[in-house]
């Protein structure tokens, strides 16, 4: 631009040129200078070639930068999801420092930017504490006054699920063992093998996958025929491997043993039951008992205390009567006494 304006000025000093001209060659300079000036301020905004990856649970950066590498810190930078249908702003920086306020609700306090780095014109996004949900496709979009750019940055997000469960489904008409082994919480969709008990691949008769918010779902089923061993369920993704096994028997399952077995039980169950019924009756009779047998003695001490009250009122006039005949000859004596002694004066 100085440049520009230097060279105005000497064309200004061409006083033997016409009016026309002069406005002609002011114009072109303009026009130069304006492009040349408007290229100054370009630059390309570059992201990984390559899909990112991540490990569910860890930190990852996604790389983002501005070629020539001039200082970002006064333009915006911004990063979104294009591909979700509501709420895209990832991580948001502009008038020097981060506005996250219509940020996705899971990125919330997970995303940083090292404004540091923005000097340097590296625009890239720390992203903490890895979900599966945070796999797909990333914006890298920076703005100045008078022009802009954006990057691509695909992120892939790897998972490893937990164990495998075996469970028995049963035997089939023939005597087959029907097994069937499940994972969950993969990411991308893991493989899910059978192995005998020396290591070879058995092949699955179904499969199901099912995803969610947690990752993958894998279930594959079998059924054994051979005899006595070891069954081996592994799933594996990339450099993760996880595997249990069982112990299966070629013994088949016995319906009628098995319908003896849940008779007998059932049968069991009933007399137990009938059991203790009868020995509850038996103890509110014993309880019906005992109340009876004390209200017939509570009547007994009832009536035997009354009979007690009259005993003693007996003895009572008893023990007056028997005073009176020891006394009465002592008595018959003096009253005869006393009657005699007139004649015995005379």
């Amino acid at each position: 631009m100085i440049s520009c304006i230097i060279l105005f000025i000497h064309t200004l000093e061409l006083k033997h040129l016409c009016p026309s001209e002069m406005k002609f060659i002011c114009l072109t300079l303009l026009i130069m200078c304006g492009i040349t000036d408007s290229r100054s301020e370009q630059y390309d905004v570059v992201g990984p070639v390559d899909p990112v990856f991540a490990v569910a649970g860890e930190d990852v950066i996604l790389p983002c930068s501005v070629k020539p590498s001039i200082s970002v810190v006064d333009m915006r930078v911004e990063w979104f999801r294009s591909e979700l249908k509501d709420s895209q702003l990832v991580h948001l920086y502009e008038n020097h420092e981060d506005r996250n306020t219509e940020q996705i609700q899971s990125y919330r306090e997970r995303t940083k930017l090292n404004h540091q780095e923005l000097q340097r014109g590296d625009a890239s996004l720390k992203l903490s504490s890895v979900q599966i949900s945070d796999e797909g496709r990333y914006k890298c979009f920076i703005q100045s006054e008078s022009w802009y750019n954006d990057a691509t940055v695909d992120v892939s997000v790897e998972a490893v699920g937990r164990p495998p469960v075996i469970t028995v489904d049963g035997f089939d008409d023939s005597g087959g063992l029907h097994l069937q082994c499940e994972s969950k919480g993969w990411n991308p969709e893991p493989d899910l093998e059978w192995l005998d008990s020396e290591g070879a691949i058995l092949s699955s008769e179904t499969t199901e996958t099912h995803r969610n918010t947690e990752g993958f779902s894998v279930k594959h089923s079998i059924t054994v025929h051979h005899s006595v061993g070891k069954i081996h369920c592994r799933v594996k993704l990339r450099n993760h491997k996880l595997e249990t096994q069982i112990i299966t028997s070629n013994k088949r399952f016995n319906p009628w043993r098995t319908s003896i077995i849940l008779i007998s039980a059932v049968v069991l169950l009933i007399v137990i039951a009938g059991m203790l019924m009868a020995a509850f009756i038996q103890k509110n009779r014993k309880h019906d008992q005992l109340l009876t047998e004390k209200s017939r003695i509570q009547g007994e001490c009832d009536n035997l205390q009354d009979d007690i009250g009259r005993i003693q009122q007996g003895s009572l006039s008893t023990y007056y009567f028997t005073i009176y005949l020891k006394f009465l000859p002592f008595f018959c004596i003096c009253i005869c006494i006393c009657n005699a002694k007139p004649y015995v004066n005379m």
